[in-house]
């Protein structure tokens, strides 16, 4: 079984989408190990996007992420990292598959209700930004 970290973003919080976003994610077969609601700052925003840090749209990104609260869940499945970027969809929701997460609840590109993990881009390190081990619980 594999983990990968999901964030719920600003906008489909404030649009009181997180429950039907988590249930359509559940229902595909995903437990969650740990979920937690916060607020970052554009300095955390930063850290977690480093890796767009000089791609222009780096700062609208920082901005908008920091912008309202995110829920954020640690979740286990097996291939979980490329199973949930199926999930949720292509990052345009316009493009997404029928019935993904993007696609139902996507107003734009940026505004596209959530964050997943990319396979290729260590969702470890995503994981271990917002959890400890202790926060995590296998069962």
């Amino acid at each position: 079984m594999d983990k990968t970290l999901l964030i719920i973003k600003p906008d489909a919080v404030k649009r009181n989408l997180s429950g039907k976003i988590l249930k359509q994610i559940m229902d595909a077969g995903f437990t969650v190990l740990g979920m937690k609601m916060l607020w970052l700052n554009k300095e955390q925003g930063g850290k977690f996007y480093e890796i767009h840090k000089g791609k222009e749209f780096y700062d609208w990104l920082v901005n908008f992420i920091s912008s309202g609260p995110v829920v954020v869940a640690c979740l286990r499945a097996p291939d979980a990292p490329q199973k949930l970027r199926g999930v949720v969809g292509a990052t345009d929701p316009k493009k997404a598959a029928p019935n993904t997460v993007r696609n139902l609840y996507g107003t734009s590109v940026g505004e596209n209700v959530v964050h997943a993990s990319a396979p290729d881009e260590n969702p470890q390190r995503e994981i271990d930004f917002f959890f400890k081990a202790e926060d995590l619980y296998e069962y």
